[in-house]
Parts: structure tokens; sequence; C-alpha cells
């Protein structure tokens, strides 16, 4: 869109009521249905689902003032939500990462064991655990 059209209509929409503003809203959705060279870009599920609020709002006849008041705090926790959201999505990538590092760590060898000096010559190492032998059940003994 040209940048000094659409200041030119910013300035004059800055001086008309809420009311008037949803019937340009109206007509431009009208003029988007029967002209449009391109598809609007898609809007996101919170935008969505605000955008069907205050259609059912305007549609069942609420006061315009009426409106814009649950417009705006629907905007308001839209922000908090799309803030939640990414704070999600960095959360989930930040653990997608420290899975990777695991995953290239159980690839590489294992560190080797430390080991303490007694004496000079001695060394102390770990003793490999005992087999484990599983219990005998009662009926196999017999």
């Amino acid at each position: 869109m040209n940048p000094y059209v659409r200041d030119r209509i910013n300035r004059k929409l800055d001086t008309l009521s809420d009311e008037r503003l949803y019937q340009i809203l109206d007509y431009v959705e009208f003029l988007e249905s029967k002209y449009a060279e391109k598809s609007a870009p898609a809007a996101n599920v919170f935008t969505r689902f605000a955008e069907g609020v205050e259609d059912k709002l305007r549609a069942g006849g609420v006061a315009v003032s009426t409106v814009s008041e649950t417009m705006g705090f629907l905007n308001k926790a839209m922000g908090v939500l799309n803030g939640v959201a990414q704070t999600t999505m960095t959360v989930a990538g930040d653990v997608v990462n420290a899975a990777k590092t695991a995953a290239d760590q159980v690839g590489a060898p294992p560190p080797a064991p430390s080991s303490t000096t007694t004496s000079p010559g001695t060394t102390l190492g770990t003793q490999p655990a005992p087999p484990v032998v599983p219990p005998i059940p009662p009926s196999a003994a017999a």
C-alpha cells in the first residue's frame, strides 16, 4: 500500500466516531470481498477470536462504546496471551536444545573414571558391582 495514501486515510479516520469507523470497516470488508487483488495476510488465533467476538457484538446490536471497551480489554488480554505464547515457544526451544545436547553427549565416549592415589605407584579405583542374580522362585527350587 502506498504510504502516502495510508497516512491520508488515517488522518481522515482520526476525525470520525467509532460508529462511523465500524461503517467504514464494513465497507472496506465489502470492497475486499469484491475487488481484492491478493488475499489478506492470515491473522493469528487470538486476532481471529477477537474479531469474531467483535462481529458477534456488533451483529447483536450492542452499543458501539461497549464494543470498543470490550475490544480494548480483549486487545490487552491478547497482548498477555501473545507474551505467554512467545515465552512458551522460547522454553520449548530451550528444551529441544537441551535434549539435542544430551543426545549428543550420549553418543560421546564416557568420561575417564576418577582415581585417587594413596601412595606412589598405588591407585585406588572403583570396584565393579557384583553381578545381580535373580531370585529363584519357590516352585522351581523344589
